[in-house]
């Protein structure tokens, strides 16, 4: 397929990236942690450790998960727990130690936790104790042997971690009372490893580096069999992207979205490592009173979020006198990003708000827009380099430029499939190696990419298609409307009707009023028949408003 959009490539980006400089994930630490080794590279709860440190730790815990526990190359270990330094240090030792990383929801119900477990057949799992009572329940059902169990503040200078583990148990009663009487400490796990020698065992592109499981909030949770040529490529292609703006030694990036989401995983976790970056890593983005204290604190260069992160800092006090004099990166991804969200964070950061796409099928960058743009552009941008972009009917033919149909990747960053999944495999993947994403949009003739909505998410009215994302971005506009969700409910006349689910700051807003303001701005088949108003959006962990929950809740 010709490629129309390579005349708009940003300066400096090549049109193919190479993957053979790398033979896996690990070989990019190994490099990287020696050439960066007395640099900052995490930061959490006022403790930072060095790129030196991360190599020390991780020949500990790959130690005691290869000679210790006896795993063999290709073996999968789960982590589950939030941002902590504990996080990344459990990440590379598995992929130093030849392991497979199976990265784990810390807010998983025990249901989900055993449906995980036994999918992937993970041996070992490291786990924060706040959530062991999940486990307890399942772990006689999976095929876990081994657990490493840590505490918050377990990687903090004393005399920090005894007052933040303390406070954390028995202050604010977080970790529910468990009994898992194998259970290793991960700080004896450490300590037990540092006995023997390590050397990182050799993996290739054909090797999994990670068993990476899909939000499941469509259907039941997948695992995408991630190899490392595809997290490497990813790694090259992001890195290559933003480059032009990237100096080494010299970043910090604020590091919000949990790092078992493929989107910080990949964005912040490992590419910023290849510019031997400071990740800060934010433990509880959900409260931004002090997420906004945190920033305030740090000369940060870079953030990456979803939109209803950028949003909830913009609504908090205090986040418009943060010194923004050192950022020149904000990328946003993992949902659509609002035009309203984007001009309003411009506005007060002096920093576009570049929107990037991608899935956990895809590494998980597909599309990003060019850094030289000065304004948002409502679009996801262009295919990254080494990418094929399609968009696609039903019968999974090429459609023109301009004509609306579902978005088909093809690269190097695909997955190789589904976990033991070969129907699910077939139904997404075609013979040539396109990826049917399930998202619905078009190109243009300068070849950036524009997502209308999700497949699944739209609302036929009268046998008109209305996608929930542009009535959102209209309502989102309104200087009253905070948040809003929009579903489809069932409708005798039309088939389908538009509800749209507000979070207001003005409580004398009404239904009407919304109404009219929609009324000046869409036709009549996308307008909102009905608007309810709440105090909260259901959303993922990650900030993805839930609409199979609001169609739960207000379909009738």
């Amino acid at each position: 397929m010709s490629k129309p959009w390579l005349k708009s490539y940003p300066e400096g980006v090549p049109e193919e990236i190479s993957i053979d400089e790398y033979a896996s994930v690990a070989d990019i630490f190994d490099q990287s942690v020696y050439k960066f080794e007395n640099l900052p590279a995490y930061s959490n709860f006022g403790k930072t450790i060095s790129y030196k440190e991360v190599k020390q730790f991780t020949s500990q815990l790959g130690a005691y998960l290869n000679n210790e526990l006896g795993l063999e190359k290709g073996a999968k270990v789960a982590v589950m727990m939030p941002n902590l330094l504990q996080n990344p240090i459990a990440i590379f030792s598995i992929l130093r130690a030849g392991l497979v990383v199976v990265n784990t929801n810390p807010l998983y119900t025990s249901r989900e936790l055993k449906h995980q477990m036994n999918d992937s057949g993970a041996e070992v799992i490291i786990i924060v104790e706040n959530f062991c009572h999940v486990l307890e329940e399942i772990i006689d059902e999976t095929s876990i042997k081994h657990v490493i169990v840590t505490r918050m503040g377990d990687m903090l200078s004393f005399p920090k971690s005894a007052i933040i583990n303390f406070v954390v148990k028995y202050v604010k009663k977080m970790v529910p009372a468990y009994r898992l009487p194998n259970a290793v400490p991960f700080k004896k796990a450490l300590k037990l490893g540092s006995q023997h020698r390590f050397e990182t065992v050799p993996t290739n592109h054909d090797d999994i580096a990670f068993l990476q499981y899909t939000g499941g909030t469509t259907g039941i949770s997948k695992g995408a069999i991630l190899t490392n040529r595809n997290m490497v490529a990813n790694m090259q292609q992001a890195s290559t992207w933003i480059s032009s703006i990237m100096v080494e030694g010299k970043e910090t990036i604020i590091t919000a979205l949990p790092l078992y989401h493929i989107f910080s995983l990949t964005a912040n976790c490992l590419t910023f490592m290849k510019y031997g970056a400071l990740v800060y890593l934010i433990t509880n983005p959900r409260d931004m009173k002090n997420f906004v204290k945190e920033l305030k604190a740090v000369k940060f260069t870079a953030i990456t979020g979803v939109n209803t992160l950028f949003n909830g800092l913009l609504n908090t006090p205090g986040f418009k006198d943060i010194n923004f004099s050192n950022l020149k990166l904000t990328l946003g991804g993992g949902m659509a990003v609002q035009r309203a969200v984007a001009e309003h964070w411009k506005n007060v950061t002096g920093v576009p708000l570049f929107e990037a796409y991608g899935l956990t099928e895809t590494s998980p960058a597909a599309c990003i827009n060019p850094l030289n743009l000065k304004d948002y552009n409502g679009k996801i941008g262009l295919p990254i380099s080494s990418t094929d972009c399609s968009i696609q009917d039903d019968d999974w033919n090429h459609l023109p430029i301009g004509e609306i149909g579902e978005l088909c990747i093809r690269g190097p960053q695909v997955m190789k499939g589904y976990w033991q999944r070969p129907k699910d495999t077939s139904d997404v993947l075609s013979n040539e190696g396109w990826l049917h994403t399930g998202d619905i949009g078009f190109m243009d003739k300068d070849g950036f990419v524009q997502i209308v909505d999700r497949k699944k998410d739209m609302i036929l009215v009268s046998g008109f298609n209305v996608y929930p994302n542009e009535v959102e971005e209209i309502i989102a506009h309104h200087p009253d409307v905070v948040e809003v969700g929009v579903i489809g409910v069932p409708d005798e006349k039309s088939g389908e009707a538009v509800v749209a689910v507000v979070v207001s700051s003005n409580p004398s807003l009404t239904e009407e009023a919304l109404i009219d303001y929609c009324r000046e701005n869409l036709t009549g088949y996308k307008r909102p028949r009905h608007v309810f108003f709440t105090d909260e959006l259901p959303k993922t962990n990650v900030g993805k408003i839930l609409r199979r929950e609001l169609r739960a809740k207000y379909v009738r």
